[in-house]
């Protein structure tokens, strides 16, 4: 399986549920959207791919993989975390927002230039005009996760980090403040599905019903999805 990082909680979530169901592990490898991409369109053998809607979308028109077999995940918004024990600042707002990123200490971001978050964090650094002043606190990271994962390991007193919401919540040693306020509000549709050349399609589409199951379900919600069919009730 290759994956977006943003599912990675998920699956580690469900992992065990896949072993005793079927006899089969799950053998996943995660990352920045584009980079998953790569892999997979460089010919790397692969069952599933979990990425973003539209981009799946695509892959299901270059015939990559079946259309039939495509299955959204939810959608999961971006926000702001710090380490666990750091006070939270404000982001309510876009002045409170680009008030705590240029006090920020350091901020901890996915790649600006593959990943889904990393792009959305550029974007606002340039819409606040604060791109330049910032620039020697941003740290970059392969993906989400692993950003997480240096803010919660860093001695920075007063660091910030941003990325989706699915990868602070499950990161150890770091806490949710807030997802972006609405001026800068990205949340993102993620899918899964079934690769036209997967070496093992049953197992694929196993993996698809476990996915959606009721468990998954509630899985998704606790681990900051929000569901396509809850937004269709409200």
């Amino acid at each position: 399986m290759l994956s977006a990082g943003a599912c990675k909680g998920l699956l580690q979530a469900l992992a065990e549920q896949f072993a005793a169901e079927t006899g089969a592990d799950l053998d996943a490898q995660f990352g920045a959207v584009g980079a998953m991409r790569a892999e997979l369109e460089s010919g790397v053998p692969c069952d599933v791919v979990i990425l973003t809607a539209a981009m799946i979308a695509e892959l299901a028109e270059e015939g990559v993989v079946l259309g039939e077999s495509i299955v959204p995940l939810g959608s999961v918004p971006t926000g702001i975390a710090v380490r666990d024990g750091d006070d939270p600042p404000a982001v309510d707002s876009e002045a409170a927002l680009k008030q705590a990123l240029l006090a920020a200490s350091a901020l901890y971001v996915p790649d600006t230039s593959r990943s889904t978050a990393g792009l959305h964090v550029a974007h606002m650094l340039r819409e606040l005009g604060i791109a330049e002043a910032v620039s020697a606190r941003l740290f970059e990271y392969p993906n989400g996760a692993a950003a997480m994962r240096a803010l919660a390991e860093s001695d920075d007193a007063g660091a910030i980090g941003c990325t989706q919401v699915t990868e602070i919540k499950y990161t150890q040693g770091v806490r949710l403040v807030a997802p972006l306020p609405a001026a800068f509000a990205l949340s993102t549709v993620y899918a899964m599905a079934v690769c036209r050349e997967a070496p093992e399609p049953e197992l694929a589409r196993a993996l698809s019903d476990l996915l959606t199951s009721r468990v998954a379900e509630d899985l998704r919600r606790d681990g900051g999805f929000e569901l396509l069919n809850d937004t269709e009730e409200t």
